[in-house]
């Protein structure tokens, strides 16, 4: 054993998971990037461990060439196996272009 005084530890981080994160999305507008190419933007109403979600006013894109289509719905379950990344707040690609995936 030495003598030297044991290195400080470092200032606690206020850490959030991420369910806890998804929890405070309950009641707002969120866009979900799917597998696949489809991406959906609405309003959380809940979800569960396996993040299955129920989402109202919805509106679904898929790409159509170098566009956008959009389809509207009033509620949706989302199977939370097809969820690619959560975007609090977002709203959606209606603006971007389709950008193809680059080919390797």
């Amino acid at each position: 054993m030495s003598g030297a005084p044991p290195a400080p530890s470092p200032a606690p981080i206020s850490a959030l998971l991420p369910l806890e994160l998804i929890d405070k999305c309950v009641g707002s507008k969120i866009w979900i990037l799917m597998k696949g190419d489809k991406e959906v933007v609405g309003v959380l109403r809940g979800f569960d461990d396996h993040l299955n979600m129920v989402m109202d006013n919805v509106t679904e894109f898929e790409p159509d060439g170098a566009l956008w289509k959009q389809q509207k719905w009033d509620q949706i379950l989302l199977n939370g196996m097809n969820i690619c990344m959560l975007i609090p707040g977002g709203e959606g690609p209606e603006q971007t272009p389709v950008t193809p995936a680059p080919v390797a």
